[in-house]
């Protein structure tokens, strides 16, 4: 019997762990323990992807709360180190690049617990990201490394990581659009609710600090928008992040009706807007991942991404909010892209990537 402890904490996380842990649990040679660091800790955020992805109630609930990302980190290593004191465990399994992944990634060291990152090697190379810092960190610390893509393997390779740690098992996330599609298409509401029609809208999500904090990106975003709006409706499942950075610049006051400006909605919800929009902008790196494994076009709304295949094949764009013209220029031109097929997607695995996890962590024990 292995004993692993997977640390959760933000949505990327809970869409992951809820494949994986399924995957774990079910195996009688495993006992897994969940820990919720609370990173994300609304109801919209949390609570309803723990729902509606069947994910156990958490074993250990840290409770951290909204801080910033260095509060944060802190205060979940205090937590973190209580939890590894008082209960033995064989892995710790962390997922992504949050400042969840950081700290569980330190804690699991400094307590000498073998440490497992899913999804290891992505690398955008812009320093300036928080995400950027924490993969590169949690990857040099980490025991064993679960890659998505031959890139991944690639980006550990040349930073002189030990082939012999390094285990490419595909993405989480499409086992996750595999396995959720079908219940999505029958579960969700969401395109009558917001009397939506298919392919006749454009979907938008803003969240990372690089356009959030940032007054001049975030206002060209919302300002290109705007202009797109003219074209086709915009709908925007708003981070409250972005809410709060949007109530403190003052810049939702002056938007069209066609910009929709929604609360943040569930993995189910997300994935029917998902697939049913005409094109996604979005900085988010899950998002570009689910909007590919749809078959749907998409602008990313940065200067860089570290899912570099996706540009690389021609099925994304990429598009820095440097002025509104030439973003909507952007996204106007991605607007005429075809759709392609789900049968495209093979360098992101082949679907069975929690099994493949599940099986390393048993041969390495």
């Amino acid at each position: 019997m292995i004993k692993i402890a997977s640390i959760v904490g933000a949505r990327p996380q809970f869409i992951k762990a809820g494949i994986v842990s399924s995957c774990l649990q079910a195996h009688p040679d495993i006992e897994e323990a969940l820990i919720h660091t609370g990173q994300h800790y609304s109801q919209a955020m949390s609570d309803i992807f723990f729902n509606q992805l069947d994910i156990p109630k958490p074993d250990f609930e840290l409770g951290i709360g909204q801080a910033n990302p260095a509060t944060q980190i802190g205060r979940m290593l205090v937590e973190l180190d209580m939890v590894f004191s008082s209960s033995s465990f064989d892995w710790v399994l962390v997922y992504g690049d949050t400042s969840t992944t950081l700290a569980g990634a330190l804690a699991a060291v400094k307590a000498n617990i073998p440490l497992a990152h899913v999804e290891a090697g992505l690398r955008s190379y812009n320093r300036r990201m928080p995400e950027e810092i924490n993969r590169l960190a949690t990857d040099h610390l980490a025991d064993l490394l679960f890659t998505p893509t031959e890139t991944a393997d690639a980006n550990l390779l040349n930073e002189n990581i030990p082939a012999k740690r390094i285990s490419r098992v595909g993405d989480v996330m499409y086992d996750s659009v595999l396995y959720y599609r079908e219940k999505a298409r029958v579960a969700s509401n969401i395109l009558n609710n917001l009397g939506l029609r298919r392919k006749n809208f454009l979907l938008c999500t803003i969240h990372r600090a690089d356009n959030t904090d940032n007054p001049h990106n975030l206002e060209t975003i919302l300002r290109s928008m705007e202009l797109v709006s003219e074209k086709i409706d915009i709908i925007i499942p708003l981070h409250p992040r972005t809410q709060a950075a949007v109530d403190k610049y003052q810049f939702g006051g002056h938007l069209s009706p066609r910009v929709r400006i929604i609360e943040p909605v569930g993995y189910l919800d997300m994935l029917q807007l998902e697939e049913n929009a005409r094109l996604i902008a979005t900085d988010s790196g899950g998002v570009q991942k689910e909007a590919f494994f749809l078959g749907v076009p998409c602008v990313i709304l940065r200067s860089e991404t570290e899912w570099s295949e996706l540009v690389e094949k021609g099925r994304h764009t990429l598009a820095p909010p440097k002025d509104a013209q030439s973003l909507t220029r952007l996204i106007l031109a991605s607007l005429s892209q075809p759709a392609h097929t789900i049968s495209s997607t093979a360098m992101f695995g082949d679907g069975q990537a929690a099994e493949k996890i599940r099986d390393a962590l048993l041969m390495a024990s």
